[in-house]
C-alpha cells in the first residue's frame, strides 16, 4: 500500500533533499512547516542554508503545477502542501496555535481520509504526542550507522599459540592468519576479520595472561612503537591509553586522521594535547606549527557574533575543559602545580601569545586549507555527518586531524548515537590506511575513582 509521509520542520532542516528520500510514496509539507521554515532563510548557519536549499527546490518543482494538487516527483512519488484540516478535531488542551498540533492535525485529517500515514520528525515530545493520538511515526536519518554497541572501535582481542606469540616477540612481526577470536554466541574460536590499522591484544593460547599490544598494517601483525613513550611526562596507565598513544604518535604522512571515542575520564584531550605539545616544543623536526583547538559548542549552527570582546575571548567560555587539561601538562609536578595560581596561569596564557596553541570556532573552518597544523577537535560527537566532513575535506598537507568525544553525551538536539559525525566519520573510515582509531573503555577511566564510578554507572 502507498504510504503518505508527513514532514516536520526539524526533517527539512537536517536533511533538504528528506523531499526526495520516500520513493513512490507521497510527501506532504504542512504549510505550517512552510512558515517555520521562512524564519530560517536569514540564518546565517547551516539551519540557515538548508532552509534556503529547500526554498529553492520547492521553487523549481512548483513550476510544474499546483503545490496544493501535488507535483510529480522524479523517483515516481508526489509531493503536496497540505493548506486544509482545520477541522480535524485534537485533544482540546493542545493549542491550536502551536506548530507541533498543527502538523498532528494535518496527519489525523488525511488518516481519517483512509491514506496511510506516517508522521516523519526527529522531535522525540512530537513522537510521542504522535503515538498517543494514534498516529504512525518515525525519526529520520539521512546518514547513520550501527548501533552503538556494533560499530567499530579499532581494537580486538585475538589468540596465538605460544609459539607464534614467542616468534612475534622475537621476529616484532607475525602473519594475521595465523590469529583466532573467540567466539561467545558459538562458543569456538574463529578467524576473525581485521581492518588496516586495527589494534589488537595478543593473548596465548595456552595461557591468556600471556599478552602482546599490536597493530595490523594490512598485511602483517607489527608491533606499537610508541606504547611506553611519556609525552610531557604523561604516561599511559592502560591498554586503550597505549593505542590511543600510537595513534598519536605516528606522523601526519601516514596518519593524517585519528578518530577517538571513549566515556569520560580516560584522558583523550589530555593526551591529544600532550603529544601535541611534545612535537612542538621539544621535538626538532618542525613538523606542526601550532595546535589549533576546536569545540563544536560553538559549532556551525551557534552564532558568536553577539558576544562581547574579541573573537579568542568568545570562544574562551567553551574551552575551559581544554585550560584544565593545559593546567596539568604545563606543571607536571601534582604538588607544585596549584601552589601558585598566577604562574600557573602565567604559563598557559604564554603558549596562546606565542600561538603555540589558537581556538577557533568550527564555523570559521569553512573554505580554509589548513597546512602543517595539530588540529583538535573535541566534543566532536556533537559534529553532524556533513560538518565532520567539511572539516576532514579542510585538512591540507602535513595536518594532523583528531577527532575526539563521548557519544553518550550527545547536545545536539538531531543528533544521537547512531547519527553523529564522530561515529559516521568513524565506521565510514575504518581500514583506510590513513585512519587510526580506538574506543576507549569504561574501567579505562583514569580521572578519579568516582568519575570511573560515575561513568559505569549513571
Amino acid at each position: 500500500m502507498k504510504k503518505t509521509y508527513v514532514l516536520d520542520t526539524n526533517v527539512i532542516l537536517y536533511s533538504p533533499s528528506a523531499i526526495l528520500s520516500f520513493g513512490d510514496n507521497d510527501v506532504i509539507i504542512p504549510e505550517v512547516v512552510l512558515e517555520e521554515l521562512d524564519s530560517f532563510k536569514k540564518d546565517k548557519s547551516d539551519l540557515g542554508a538548508n532552509a534556503r536549499y529547500t526554498a529553492r527546490l520547492i521553487d523549481e518543482l512548483r513550476k510544474q503545477g499546483k503545490l496544493n494538487e501535488g507535483i510529480d516527483l522524479e523517483n515516481g512519488g508526489r509531493l503536496r502542501v497540505e493548506m486544509n484540516q482545520y477541522d480535524t478535531e485534537i485533544p482540546a488542551f493542545w493549542s491550536k496555535e502551536k506548530a507541533d498540533n498543527r502538523i498532528l492535525q494535518v496527519c489525523k485529517g488525511i488518516k481519517e481520509q483512509g491514506e496511510d500515514v506516517w508522521l516523519i520528525t526527529k522531535d522525540i515530545f512530537l513522537r510521542i504526542k504522535a503515538d498517543a493520538v494514534d498516529i504512525n511515526v518515525e525519526d529520520y536519518y539521512e546518514k547513520f550507522v550501527p548501533e552503538y554497541d556494533n560499530q567499530y572501535t579499532g581494537r580486538i582481542e585475538v589468540f596465538v599459540s605460544p609459539e607464534k606469540l614467542q616468534e612475534f616477540f622475537s621476529k616484532k612481526s607475525i602473519e594475521a592468519d595465523v590469529l583466532l577470536e573467540y567466539n561467545e554466541e558459538l562458543e569456538e574460536y574463529t578467524i576473525p576479520f581485521l581492518y588496516t590499522n586495527q589494534f589488537l591484544i595478543i593473548h596465548s593460547m595456552e595461557n591468556p595472561k600471556q599478552t602482546a599490544l599490536a597493530r595490523y598494517d594490512g598485511k602483517n601483525v607489527v608491533p606499537l612503537y610508541y606504547k611506553d613513550s611519556k609525552p610531557l611526562g604523561v604516561v599511559p596507565r592502560n591498554v586503550g591509553q597505549r593505542f590511543m598513544l600510537e595513534a598519536l604518535s605516528i606522523d601526519s604522512i601516514k596518519a593524517p586522521l585519528v578518530i577517538i571515542k571513549g566515556p569520560a575520564g580516560t584522558a583523550k584531550t589530555l593526551f591529544s594535547l600532550a603529544v601535541g605539545l611534545q612535537k612542538i616544543l621539544q621535538e626538532s623536526s618542525e613538523q606542526y606549527r601550532r595546535i589549533l583547538i576546536c569545540r563544536p559548542n560553538v559549532t556551525m549552527d551557534e552564532e558568536i557574533g553577539f558576544l562581547p570582546g574579541t573573537e579568542q575571548e568568545k570562544i574562551s567560555p567553551f574551552m575551559r575543559p581544554v585550560f584544565d587539561n593545559l593546567e596539568i601538562l604545563v606543571e607536571s609536578d601534582e604538588k607544585e602545580r596549584y601552589k601558585n595560581e598566577k604562574q600557573l596561569s602565567d604559563k598557559i596564557k604564554d603558549l596562546f601569545d606565542r600561538r603555540i596553541i589558537t581556538t577557533e570556532a568550527v564555523a570559521y573552518l569553512r573554505g580554509r586549507s589548513i597546512v602543517k597544523n595539530w588540529v583538535i577537535i573535541d566534543e566532536a560527537q556533537n559534529l553532524s555527518p556533513k560538518q565532520v566532513k567539511a572539516i576532514i575535506t579542510r585538512a591540507g598537507e602535513g595536518t594532523k586531524l583528531i577527532l575526539i568525544g563521548d557519544p553518550e553525551q550527545i547536545d545536539h538536539p538531531f543528533l544521537d548515537k547512531r547519527s553523529n559525525g564522530l561515529c559516521y566519520a568513524s565506521e565510514k573510515m575504518k581500514g583506510s590506511d590513513l585512519c587510526y582509531q580506538v574506543t576507549l573503555k569504561y574501567d579505562e577511566c583514569e580521572r578519579s575513582p568516582l568519575a570511573f564510578e560515575g561513568s559505569k554507572k549513571l
